[in-house]
């Protein structure tokens, strides 16, 4: 059972609390013990937002153009991957804008501020481009997650969601390429 003392204490922070919150109204949902530095956050995280956009564009572009025997499922595959990287995008601008940043979707220099590259071919060159920029993203996802670690658990936790998501649509991707050229690339 806690003593008076630490009881007046947690109210005393409280009002504390209270007080600082309405100090600080233009800032947001940056508070004072924010453990990053929200410049370099954001700056971090128009990167993937870049690659979030070239993804959804390399998907969509895909999922209409691709043709052959088997176009309709792989194209049906493509889509669904290019709603999920909406939804990726879409969660990196609302986190800028909540770090007290704008998202960047600026159409402008973005194949420079992307880590993966807009690709298209035929049905096995897509599924190998996606393939290899599902892996980019895997990696770049990781590294992020590493560098938010406990200093931002928010943005972290956002980034382990898609990391997660990210991991599924490479072994789709990988399942689609072995399913194509019939020959397995995990050892």
């Amino acid at each position: 059972m806690a003593d008076v003392s630490d009881t007046n204490n947690f109210a005393r922070d409280i009002q504390q609390l209270r007080d600082a919150a309405k100090r600080s109204l233009n800032e947001g949902a940056v508070t004072k013990n924010y453990g990053g530095d929200s410049e370099k956050a954001i700056e971090l995280l128009q990167t993937a937002l870049a690659t979030e956009i070239v993804c959804v564009l390399r998907y969509t572009m895909n999922a209409i153009s691709v043709q052959g025997i088997n176009s309709k499922s792989v194209a049906a595959e493509f889509q669904e991957h290019a709603a999920d990287e909406t939804r990726h995008m879409t969660m990196l601008a609302e986190r800028i804008d909540q770090l007290g940043g704008e998202p960047n979707f600026d159409p402008k220099g973005l194949d420079s501020r992307s880590a993966s590259e807009y690709g298209g071919g035929t049905l096995v060159e897509m599924v190998k481009q996606n393939l290899i920029a599902e892996r980019i993203a895997i990696e770049h996802y990781r590294d992020l997650i590493r560098f938010f670690a406990d200093k931002d658990p928010t943005t972290r936790i956002m980034l382990e969601g898609i990391l997660a998501n990210e991991e599924d649509h490479a072994t789709d991707m990988h399942d689609l390429l072995v399913a194509h050229e019939g020959t397995p690339m995990l050892g």
